[in-house]
């Protein structure tokens, strides 16, 4: 089969030919149609280290056919289309993963090639008014927006509710989903072409972060947040604190713009305010998002799909931040 490899760190992914993996106990054999990429794909080519000299296949989103099965796997779910979980060993504790956690993608093998063999409980069907396309562009990012928004800050219905960096396939996603569940929702970008294509999702008010007084006009138009959900960390988030209501909850998932400066202890407490990391979830929550997608009829925003072989392109155009939405892989 065909599959991108990272072989290098900081080096363009290679597309090579490689083993078909073969299911074992448990396992499905999935026929994939489309994956999709993440910001976290960007980070490992480069931060980690190689394992093996033969390479890895990157990828944690995906959707495709269950071609076969390994042992204990009924076959009458061969054919089926199918999403993948590619949160991998939560653990028992649902408030927190497991030492037994990771991604799919690294270090095992993930979506970005024709097959991929993975555990049965990790591939559900896929919601039937979505493409391959659009399935693919669900599984982290996803989860990462459900778990923020109803498990960490437990939206209700008509609450404020800002979401910055609107543009990115978790932000778009966390929007889409705290309007299907009737919250004002405000939005920041630093781009007036993403501020103008969001507001097309039914968002309130958008605003520029890189216009000196952003915070300023925020406030004086919105009042306060109850809810406030970050994906980039860095300089601004400190005045995420300002700009929360009193009993607020925040919710970052993300470091795209770095780490945080110092914080006001005394707006912290004062505000009582509450402040929540996540990352991904539990199989639960994947099952609770797609039925939610499936009962709002939700389709995630896809910025462009990229024949397989222009990997390499597409994630440039991640890199220099210019897409609106997921950007998706068409699997030959």
């Amino acid at each position: 089969m065909v599959a991108a490899l990272f072989k290098e760190k900081n080096s363009p992914l290679l597309i090579e030919e490689v083993q078909k993996p073969v299911p074992t106990k448990g396992q499905v054999l999935i026929k994939l149609h489309a994956a999709a990429l993440n910001h976290r794909d960007l980070w490992i080519q480069r931060e980690q280290s190689i394992p093996s000299t033969s390479g890895i296949i990157l990828g944690s989103d995906g959707s495709g056919v269950i071609e076969s099965v390994g042992e204990e796997i009924e076959e009458d779910v061969i054919g089926q289309e199918v999403v993948i979980n590619p949160s991998m060993g939560w653990g028992k504790n649902p408030a927190v993963q497991s030492d037994a956690f990771k991604f799919l993608g690294f270090p095992d093998a993930g979506t970005f090639g024709q097959y991929i063999c993975i555990a049965r409980k990790l591939v559900v069907e896929k919601p039937q008014h979505l493409s391959f396309e659009l399935a693919a562009a669900l599984p982290l990012s996803g989860l990462t927006a459900y778990r923020a928004l109803f498990t960490k800050a437990r939206i209700r219905p008509g609450e404020k509710i800002l979401i910055t960096g609107a543009g990115g396939g978790a932000a778009l996603l966390a929007i889409q989903f705290a309007l299907a569940f009737q919250a004002r929702v405000f939005v920041t970008s630093g781009s007036e072409e993403k501020l103008k294509k969001v507001a097309a999702l039914g968002v309130t008010a958008g605003f520029n972060y890189k216009e000196k007084d952003w915070v300023e006009k925020i406030g004086k138009q919105a009042g306060g947040f109850d809810v406030i959900i970050d994906s980039a960390g860095g300089d601004h988030f400190p005045h995420l604190l300002d700009l929360a209501m009193p009993g607020g909850r925040i919710v970052i998932f993300g470091r795209t713009a770095g780490n945080i400066p110092s914080i006001s202890p005394r707006t912290l407490f004062w505000k009582q305010l509450s402040i929540f990391g996540t990352s991904m979830g539990t199989e639960d929550e994947f099952l609770s998002m797609l039925d939610f997608i499936h009962k709002h009829k939700i389709k995630p925003v896809v910025d462009q799909v990229f024949p397989f072989e222009k990997v390499n392109e597409a994630f440039k155009k991640m890199e220099e931040g210019r897409q609106f939405g997921k950007i998706v892989l068409s699997i030959p």
